[in-house]
């Protein structure tokens, strides 16, 4: 489409985030599914709420402008959206799949926030009173998101580095035994595995 003038970039900015809240509509449920630790599910359930809500807000901008919503799919959300689906089908530890999840809300959540950021201030340029408001909160939801994402993350990451502590610990364990008291398969003794590998991984937040 033809972008002559503000406004016009104003209502395409806002169809891109209509597409992308949609998209996150559609993609909340399967993280709400993979999320073990019970805080970052609640979350994740609480945000689904919250955007459909956004999603409402911006119908009632569209509708007030005599714009119709409908536009271009958003391909930086489902692009992100992408990357979150391929890490919650990874063979990954519980707590290390919850610290990556968090990884991908946040990407989430800082594209939203810069979409908001931006269709607010175009929005008070244009004198649009009723829009500035509304997307004024939902500009603060977003970062609200943001922040608890980053406290659930301290909980999840601590979780996540820990399991790898304590693998390192067994590993070294092992290591220190004398070797006629390992068991070797190969001498058809059974040797006593561990529960699964665990590594390190998790967020670090700007905030």
């Amino acid at each position: 489409m033809a972008l002559n003038d503000l406004r016009e970039l104003y209502v395409h900015e806002l169809r891109d985030l209509y597409s992308a809240e949609k998209q996150i509509t559609k993609a909340l449920p399967k993280m709400i599914k993979a999320a073990a630790h019970d805080e970052l599910r609640s979350a994740f359930e609480e945000h689904l709420e919250v955007t459909r809500e956004q999603m409402s807000r911006l119908e009632q901008i569209f509708e007030a402008m005599g714009e119709r919503s409908a536009g271009p799919k958003c391909k930086g959300m489902e692009g992100l959206l992408e990357e979150n689906k391929d890490m919650i089908e990874e063979d990954a530890e519980p707590s290390v799949r919850d610290a990556a999840l968090i990884v991908g809300a946040q990407k989430v959540e800082h594209y939203e926030i810069a979409g908001y950021g931006s269709v607010h201030t175009f929005a008070e340029m244009l004198g649009e009173t009723q829009a500035v408001r509304l997307l004024e909160r939902t500009l603060r939801e977003e970062e609200e998101t943001d922040r608890k994402l980053t406290e659930i993350s301290k909980m999840v990451n601590e979780e996540a580095e820990a399991g790898a502590s304590e693998e390192i610990e067994d590993e070294d364990v092992n290591m220190d035994m004398p070797a006629r008291g390992r068991t070797s398969s190969s001498r058809g003794g059974s040797s006593r595995s561990r529960s699964g590998s665990k590594a390190g991984a998790g967020t670090r937040s700007r905030r």
